[in-house]
């Protein structure tokens, strides 16, 4: 971590900046960073040192196991094992906000911490052009959870990531807003695919593409991927889902044609609306501590995301 007093470095997205932030993970420094889906905190996956400051910076639980990002469908199968239909997604979905869960490589290198413990790792090839280029600048896979305080809004723009992390880290590579917007689609590829967390990526085109469901997951004691905490993307207000109506001293987050000062998509568009939905939540939390009242998402496409980051937002920490 920087020392105490040191202001987080901003590197702008050009050539200058992304030698700066490969040059930084390299030497086990924390920088965030881009991806189509939020801002990722990221760090060295080789190095232990490195993601334990990752863990130390969020104030992450250590069994909460990262996502490992890397370039390149081959930098991928260099850390995990691979079957059929994980070359099926693969090849169907990334770069793009697709995370499988596989059985890690045991010659992989990844500290301990990257998969919790586990002999799974999460691991997927991000869009962004410009985490693209971060990660072939690194020259080493960069385990990176949400570049946030752990259990609070997740970041889509480089702000966002300073407003929590201000000195806690190293460096933001600013890249502007993502695209998606949520976190992305995990999927597990055991004895058969599994769903783990819904995200950027439609439940309906994984499922084509495999030509058959996906099973549902039975949540343990601990998670076996990250992003299912039942208490998580929280803001400072008390969130009330599903509202028709508001009740006095509510202030409304809408979806559709409502009359809401913040809306997440007045025509209905599900990826306008997740593009939105954390930006809107960031938005409310800098205006005030009144609850908050939100408008029905249907559970359809992005919409069961969207939902899904909203109940974990509206569950009261334990």
């Amino acid at each position: 971590m920087p020392q105490q007093g040191t202001r987080t470095e901003m590197l702008n997205d050009d050539h200058a900046g992304i030698v700066r932030a490969g040059a930084l993970l390299r030497a086990g420094r924390l920088v965030a960073f881009p991806t189509e889906t939020v801002y990722g905190l990221g760090a060295n996956a080789f190095d232990g040192q490195a993601v334990a400051r990752v863990y130390e910076a969020k104030g992450r639980p250590a069994f909460n196991p990262l996502i490992v990002h890397v370039a390149s469908l081959e930098a991928a199968r260099a850390l995990a094992v691979f079957n059929d239909d994980a070359l099926r997604l693969a090849g169907a979905f990334w770069p793009g906000p697709l995370t499988l869960v596989l059985p890690v490589n045991p010659d992989a290198g990844l500290s301990g911490l990257v998969t919790a413990g586990l002999d799974s790792v999460a691991i997927r090839v991000p869009g962004h052009v410009l985490a693209q280029k971060l990660l072939a600048e690194a020259g080493c896979p960069v385990a990176a959870p949400s570049a946030n305080p752990s259990g609070r809004i997740s970041p889509t723009q480089a702000s966002h990531v300073v407003a929590g992390l201000d000195g806690k880290i190293d460096a933001v590579l600013d890249g502007g807003a993502c695209a998606v917007g949520l976190e992305s689609t995990i999927v597990g590829l055991g004895s058969e695919p599994t769903l783990l967390r819904p995200g950027g990526m439609p439940v309906e085109a994984i499922e084509a593409c495999l030509g058959r469901k996906l099973s549902e997951h039975l949540q343990g004691p601990t998670p076996n991927a990250p992003g299912q905490l039942s208490a998580h993307y929280a803001p400072k207000s008390r969130l009330r889902l599903n509202a028709v109506t508001t009740n006095p001293g509510e202030r409304l987050l809408g979806f559709g044609p409502v009359d809401a000062k913040l809306n997440l998509s007045r025509a209905g568009d599900l990826v306008e609306a997740a593009a939105n939905l954390f930006h809107h939540l960031h938005q409310l939390d800098d205006e005030g501590d009144a609850p908050i009242a939100v408008s029905p998402v249907p559970e359809t496409g992005l919409g069961l995301a969207i939902n899904d980051r909203l109940k974990r937002a509206a569950t009261p920490p334990q």
